[in-house]
């Protein structure tokens, strides 16, 4: 839903790109509240989320979307866009998006995907084995010029 629902700030595949290109693991956490404080407590679900093994200390790159009833304002969103990103890392280039979805009431929920723990590029375990030896090329047919080729002399030119 973060990239298919149209809503009040649109997130698009280029936003899932940019965070999750290269940056090794990602977790997701989702928080749902009502009432007073709504975003912020739904933002605090989200990224204490059980989904989430570990915190989001140190990500590099968080997608984030809001989702409320009609009654959702953007200083909601702005609050709960503040929560999320006090609890990543300081330089952590975070997207959001905002949707309203008549079916929430007067719920707000909050969905953050996080990446770039540990600085980058996942790492690549070695498989032992696996790349030790050569790979021998497939086996080549010989071309055509080292064959000789009986040409009918109807198709010959002259």
């Amino acid at each position: 839903d973060l990239i298919t629902v149209p809503g009040l700030i649109n997130l698009d595949f280029a936003d899932v790109r940019t965070i999750m290109r290269d940056a090794g693991s990602a977790l997701m956490g989702i928080g749902v509240a009502q009432g007073e404080n709504r975003a912020m407590e739904a933002a605090r679900a989200a990224i204490s989320s059980p989904l989430l093994e570990t915190s989001l200390d140190g990500a590099t790159g968080i997608l984030l979307n809001i989702t409320g009833g009609p009654d959702l304002g953007l200083a909601e969103v702005d609050e709960a866009a503040q929560v999320v990103t006090a609890a990543a890392d300081a330089n952590a280039n975070v997207i959001f998006g905002a949707v309203i979805d008549e079916s929430m009431g007067d719920s707000v929920r909050v969905t953050a995907i996080a990446t770039g723990f540990g600085g980058g590029r996942p790492r690549r375990r070695r498989v032992e084995g696996v790349g030790a030896e050569p790979v021998r090329p497939p086996f080549q047919a010989p071309s055509v010029s080292d064959v000789e080729i009986d040409i009918p002399s109807f198709l010959k030119e002259d």
